[in-house]
């Protein structure tokens, strides 16, 4: 019996509890496998796949209590109909999965490799730029001049901003006063603005279905509630009828935004400290709090 338990033991350690050889090829897989579950992860957050992702979630963790409580018809509806979810999902997908292969052939998908978590660096767009777009609208508001600015945050606006014109400039509120000047080239449609630049101008935005929304408004506001319908972007709005300022996010619309308004939601945007917050989980702590530490021992000596 000694002998017995003596060979099962071994026979588990040699199974289980040894480590197995591993070899170059072994790590760069490894490597590989990670980066690409990475960018996927990254890839659904940056789109709308990221709340498709969710309710599909939901309905996985359907089918697991169906199982656990032994619901055979619905689980007899699954099995039919999982091979045409399969096809669903593709459809449903489309959209993303183009754009996707697209950036997969892009000459820069190398170096945004070498640029992982380069993105935890600092706030969204800085202070200086929260200023010069809150001085723009507040002017363009005091003109009733007609405008419509985006502003991005996670989600990837490139299918928007590639149906207008290309800027690529550093923001300044004279530049989009001077972009949104009535009887100009590039005054109709939307600007896009991804962190302190103005990228594209002219740009098309889908618009809202929603049936609540008053018939005061025209095709301005309902494309920037459109937007915000389907991204995380925050969606200025200056009506060029009466002069007042409008908010479109999350698929609402804040009504009549005063200056002190305005400027809270640009903050909000800038999304300090989300950012800090990932920079001390990806850094650890910075100069300040480093030297606050150091302050702080020499005090208790």
């Amino acid at each position: 019996m000694l002998s017995t338990v003596s060979n099962y033991l071994q026979n588990f350690i040699n199974k289980y509890m040894l480590m197995p050889e591993i070899y170059i090829s072994d790590i760069v897989e490894i490597v590989i496998i990670s980066v690409l579950i990475y960018y996927v992860i990254l890839w659904f957050r940056k789109s709308r796949a990221w709340v498709l992702l969710k309710g599909i979630l939901v309905l996985v963790l359907f089918m697991v209590v169906a199982a656990m409580f032994h619901l055979t018809t619905i689980l007899w509806i699954v099995n039919k109909t999982l091979s045409a979810g399969i096809i669903a999902l593709v459809i449903i997908f489309q959209p993303e999965l183009r754009r996707a292969l697209e950036e997969l052939g892009k000459k820069n998908v190398l170096f945004k490799v070498m640029k992982i978590g380069n993105n935890l660096s600092e706030e969204r767009f800085s202070d200086k730029s929260l200023e010069e777009i809150a001085r723009a609208t507040l002017e363009m508001a005091k003109a009733k001049t007609g405008a419509l600015m985006v502003i991005a945050q996670e989600h990837d606006l490139s299918q928007y901003s590639e149906t207008g014109i290309r800027i690529d400039a550093r923001i300044t509120s004279q530049l989009i006063i001077n972009i949104f000047e009535k009887n100009t080239p590039l005054h109709d449609g939307a600007m896009i603005i991804e962190g302190d630049k103005i990228v594209s101008a002219t740009c098309y935005l889908p618009l809202s279905d929603s049936t609540s929304l008053s018939k005061e408004f025209g095709t301005r506001h309902r494309a920037g509630l459109g937007l915000s319908e389907v991204t995380d972007s925050i969606v200025i709005i200056v009506s060029e009828e009466t002069g007042s300022i409008s908010i479109a996010k999350e698929g609402k619309l804040i009504r009549y935004a005063d200056a002190t308004i305005l400027k809270k939601e640009l903050s909000k945007a800038q999304a300090k400290e989300e950012i800090k917050t990932k920079k001390r989980f990806w850094k650890g702590k910075d100069r300040n709090e480093e030297s606050d530490d150091e302050n702080q021992n020499d005090s208790d000596k």
